[in-house]
Formats: structure tokens, sequence, C-alpha cells
């Protein structure tokens, strides 16, 4: 929650800027686990979770441009997840449940 309104980047996994998975790679970094800079590759890590069993940190993962797996964040707690979600809207906080987010949600990862 630390990086709220930093810039996203493409590519980018740093406080100049991330892009989706850089975040969430940059944040368990911080934690002691590596993680591969690519949504679809962090989606093979981990145990699943299913969505009525989130706990903050577990990584949930989005479809995007018809990818299976195109975007990555890391839950909060209470239906919300941080994210690097584009270039307008940076880091930031959105719902599970309602939106975008909940039409494109495809699964998570509890990643230790």
């Amino acid at each position: 929650m630390n990086h709220l309104g930093d810039r996203y980047r493409y590519g980018g996994s740093s406080r100049g800027g991330f892009d989706c998975s850089g975040f969430t790679r940059y944040v368990y970094a911080k934690h002691g686990v590596v993680l591969p800079h690519n949504s679809a590759a962090q989606f093979q890590k981990g145990t699943p979770v299913g969505k009525g069993e989130l706990q903050p940190g577990d990584l949930v993962f989005f479809s995007r441009g018809g990818r299976r797996i195109g975007h990555v964040g890391v839950y909060v707690g209470g239906g919300k997840f941080v994210h690097a979600s584009n270039p307008r809207g940076g880091v930031r906080v959105d719902s599970l449940t309602t939106g975008t987010y909940a039409r494109t949600y495809v699964g998570a990862r509890r990643v230790k």
C-alpha cells in the first residue's frame, strides 16, 4: 500500500515505475520470495486458492487483451486488490467484486 500512486511503466519493476507483474515481483521480493516478471509465469507458482478463501498477500489474476492470464495484483482483503493498473491509473486499489476485474478474474495463487 506504500506504493499507491506510483506511476505505471511497461516493463518496470522499481519505484521508478511498475507494470503489473513487476509490481507483484517487487512486493514479494521485499518478503524474500522470487517471482518471474510475467503474469502468466507467476500464475504457475504457488498453490491455487478459491475466491472465497483469499487472504491478504495472495496473487490474483485476470485475463486481458485476449490472453488467459494478462494481469496480476495482490489481494489486500475486503474484496479489494492493489496493482499497477495502466499508464493512466498507476498503482491503485480496485474491487474484485464489481466492474472489469470481476468479469475478467481468472484465479488466485498463494505463494510463500
